[in-house]
């Protein structure tokens, strides 16, 4: 069985489930990809993952780093998880690009290359945004893309975090990527 409980964030409300061991999804309402990987049977129910997880938030949304990460369960592919644990290992206040992180799995796996696209898709479908970070990816050129959340909200986790946002920027609609 899956349990599910809402968070009322600065940035819109949050949507958190678990298996009761661990956190397996966490995301905007409104964000694309919104519980996608939450099983169709599930209920409303306060677990003690969740008040982890809660408390994880507030510290977060105070503007300081959490020294913890709650328990997560990724119910995921093997390269999206890989992908995922990349992103738990990018700090606080600093930022990644997908092709640092396309590069970093090619080294670990003995390949050449890897795609920065198909890390893009890995990013994209994270189902613990924030805990693990996704909004702290941008592109090779400093680009601010690819957030499920929403760009504007990618800009106030990155500045709630004190991140140099000096060399970042939100391409201009229509721009090619």
């Amino acid at each position: 069985m899956e349990y599910i409980r809402y968070y009322e964030s600065p940035l819109g409300r949050i949507l958190m489930s678990c298996d009761g061991k661990a956190l397996n999804g966490l995301w905007f309402v409104d964000q694309k990809y919104c519980a996608l990987t939450l099983s169709e049977e599930h209920q409303e129910k306060n677990t003690a993952v969740f008040d982890r997880a809660s408390e994880w938030l507030d510290i977060y949304f105070q503007g300081r780093e959490p020294d913890f990460t709650p328990p997560l369960a990724m119910k995921t592919t093997p390269f999206r998880k890989k992908v995922w644990e990349i992103l738990l290992t990018i700090p606080y206040g600093q930022t990644m690009t997908y092709g640092g992180i396309a590069g970093r799995l090619a080294a670990e796996k003995g390949l050449s290359h890897m795609s920065a696209q198909a890390v893009g898709g890995a990013v994209g479908h994270n189902a613990v945004s924030l805990i693990i970070p996704c909004h702290r990816v941008v592109g090779t050129d400093g680009s601010l893309t690819g957030y499920a959340g929403g760009i504007d909200r990618k800009v106030k986790l990155l500045t709630l975090e004190k991140v140099n946002m000096s060399s970042l920027f939100v391409p201009k609609k229509g721009t090619a990527l």
